[in-house]
């Protein structure tokens, strides 16, 4: 599999009115123990049922001669934020050794740490090298961060921490994320910044979580998320290039980082790869990894037109509204449930053959 997107914890320091997930938020006293207690359990389960071996085939790149390079794939660690101090200690660094120790001899790894970046210091930097780091992404640069309106005060951030970063050896890399081309690839650990700004990663904010409640999303029916990096584009092909899942910190795994209605399996209970292999036949689940959500209920007795039309609604604001997210939700509540559940009988009978 190319990437994993593992959100380890629901702690952050912010409740920024543009996020996704209403459970990204400050925690205190005993809520911050619960969530982190969760994080800290559930961890070594979650990552023991990732792949044995994390490398894809490389489809965008072929030799001359047609075969295909076998590459490490990537584990982005995220929240929330992963570097607040009982997050860091008590789950991302033990975390990054435990990936390290699964993978240092099984193909390799890219290890990547998913940050706002205002808790980034020299000491941590040196932490997080000392424990594999690959890249820092430094998530925070947009308009919706506190702190971090305007393009000054941006510029101002991403040069303090370009000093910083440089004066311990990273280098600066492609952002956000995902850099297939080896071309491109600088040498030793890299770092990079993005945000959810019109130029870079995410110019139509998702109908989800609190910018949705806020009435920020912008996105329309010509904006398909599935169809892209970080979507579902590709979710099933996990021996290949572009192949990635979000993984929540209950163990829950989804086809994409907005995160389907309804999770598709769980870590706690199956192996990754059981849970992909188990829905690969079905008509749902492959139109979303082409891309083509709207396809999603051809199958099942939903038209296209009916998707669409399923895809339309109102804004908390009361304007009319919308995108395939919608219709997705709409079909995931409405028919996907069996499916679903049907799959995970399966696995369960397959573990029960083979214990």
């Amino acid at each position: 599999m190319e990437s994993i997107y593992y959100v380890v914890s629901w702690a952050c320091h912010r409740k920024c009115r543009h996020c996704y997930e209403p459970r990204f938020r400050p925690y205190v006293r005993s809520a911050l123990e619960a969530v982190v207690k969760e994080a800290e359990e559930n961890f070594p389960r979650i990552i023991d049922r990732f792949p044995s071996r994390l490398t894809y085939l490389d489809r965008e790149h072929p030799a001359p001669d047609g075969s295909l390079a076998e590459r490490p794939g990537r584990i982005i660690l995220a929240g929330g934020e992963v570097l607040l101090e009982g997050v860091r200690e008590r789950v991302l660094y033990p975390a990054m050794q435990r990936i390290q120790a699964r993978y240092c001899s099984q193909g390799g790894v890219e290890l990547i740490v998913q940050t706002t970046g205002d808790l980034i210091t020299d000491a941590i930097v040196e932490e997080l090298l000392a424990r594999g780091l690959t890249t820092l992404s430094i998530s925070g640069v947009d308009d919706f961060h506190s702190g971090m309106q305007g393009e000054a005060r941006q510029r101002v951030f991403k040069e303090r921490l370009t000093r910083l970063l440089e004066a311990h050896g990273l280098r600066a890399g492609v952002a956000p994320v995902r850099t297939v081309d080896e071309a491109l690839r600088p040498e030793g650990p890299t770092f990079n910044f993005f945000g959810a700004t019109p130029d870079a990663w995410i110019g139509r904010l998702w109908p989800r979580g609190r910018a949705w409640d806020n009435g920020l999303s912008t996105a329309t029916l010509a904006d398909n998320f599935c169809n892209r990096w970080s979507g579902g584009l590709n979710f099933l092909q996990h021996r290949y290039s572009g192949s990635e899942v979000s993984i929540d910190p209950a163990g829950n795994v989804f086809p994409c980082c907005i995160k389907t209605r309804l999770p598709i399996g769980n870590l706690l209970e199956d192996e990754l790869i059981a849970i992909l292999d188990s829905l690969a036949e079905e008509p749902a689940y492959a139109a979303i990894s082409a891309g083509h959500p709207e396809r999603m209920g051809l199958a099942y007795g939903w038209s296209e037109a009916q998707f669409v039309a399923a895809s339309s609604t109102h804004t908390p604001k009361g304007e009319p509204y919308a995108n395939l997210c919608i219709g997705c939700d709409r079909f995931h509540q409405a028919v996907l449930g069996p499916v679903i559940e049907a799959a995970r009988a399966r696995r369960a009978a397959a573990r029960s053959a083979h214990p």
